[in-house]
């Protein structure tokens, strides 16, 4: 009796592990999609996963995070999406680009999905409404596209003397371009601007853009809003200064590798809102219930180095109004 009682409990110690590790609750999965590649957003991931941290989830210990990049090649979006899908995941993020918010709304239409769009989501038709958005989509608007009348107003404060401004937009993009020119055309023509439109998809269309442009030699360039772009800046902002021309951006990414001025949206903190509406609805929020987040905080950068470099005085009402000023 004793010996059955034994290999009894034997038997049960044995089986104890395996069954307390299938009781172990699995950890969720977000799927992170972004069109570029990870190079240069360090501070973008760090302000997500402060999100995810604020509300209350930290990568590898309670949350995983599967990555997809698109590499700057919009057709590839499609079936990084379809792995997410496939993966099933918990919730998908969106990021570096309008085309990989379509992307994610054309594919996943069950899985949740917090996008960052730089336009109104509502004119762009991935919400019916900001305040209840409806379906399985929701996310933060950061404005940038919008902003490009204060920008172009901001350079010419900066360069008073100017009457001919090059707009430099990828047309891979079309929809980042056509927002940017929609903006920047009727505003150049109340500051009684000359616009020249360029054109750049690739590292040499970008080289190609700056011989045609200074065959017309502008006053001053103005850099839309777009992903690819600003994985470019280093190279854009050297482009800027080595043929000395004042040049605006959208980011301040571009200011603080040598550009002279951005104006644009706390881009950090526009990640830490994904990171915190991934987690809440990793509680069991719905993103029809979650209002489309509308950025409030922008920034104003000026390089007053390379200010000095191009000969220009930074008017002092522009430095009393700069967030941060780069010596």
């Amino acid at each position: 009796m004793r010996r059955r009682q034994f290999i009894t409990l034997l038997g049960g110690a044995a089986a104890w592990p395996i069954a307390a590790g299938a009781q172990q609750p699995t950890m969720p999965v977000v799927g992170f999609l972004d069109g570029r590649t990870p190079d240069g957003l360090t501070d973008r991931l760090r302000g997500f996963r402060r999100g995810l941290k604020d509300a209350g989830y930290v990568e590898g210990e309670n949350v995983t995070v599967e990555y997809r990049w698109g590499e700057n090649q919009a057709d590839r979006l499609p079936a990084l999406v379809a792995e997410l899908v496939r993966r099933q995941v918990a919730v998908i993020v969106t990021s570096g680009g309008l085309a990989v918010s379509f992307a994610a709304k054309a594919a996943a239409t069950i899985i949740p999905i917090v996008s960052l769009a730089s336009e109104d989501p509502v004119r762009l038709g991935l919400v019916p409404s900001l305040a209840r958005p409806g379906g399985n989509l929701t996310g933060i608007n950061f404005f940038n596209l919008e902003l490009a009348a204060k920008q172009l107003d901001l350079l010419r404060e900066l360069v008073p003397t100017a009457s001919r401004v090059s707009v430099l937009v990828n047309p891979a993009s079309t929809l980042n371009s056509a927002a940017t020119l929609r903006d920047v055309d009727p505003a150049a023509r109340v500051m009684g601007l000359q616009i020249q439109v360029l054109n750049a998809s690739t590292s040499r269309e970008i080289d190609a853009a700056f011989a045609a442009m200074l065959q017309e030699r502008p006053d001053a360039l103005f850099v839309g809003g777009d992903p690819f772009l600003n994985s470019r800046r280093l190279q854009l902002s050297l482009l800027a200064m080595r043929n000395w021309v004042p040049a605006a951006y959208s980011g301040r990414e571009f200011a603080e590798v040598g550009g002279l001025m951005s104006y644009g949206t706390d881009i950090t903190d526009a990640y830490r809102q994904l990171g915190v509406y991934a987690g809440r609805i990793l509680k069991g929020a719905k993103p029809a219930d979650l209002p489309v987040v509308q950025a409030s905080k922008f920034e104003l950068v000026i390089n007053a180095q390379t200010a000095r470099m191009l000969g220009l005085t930074v008017p002092a009402t522009l430095l009393a109004r700069a967030d941060e000023v780069i010596e």
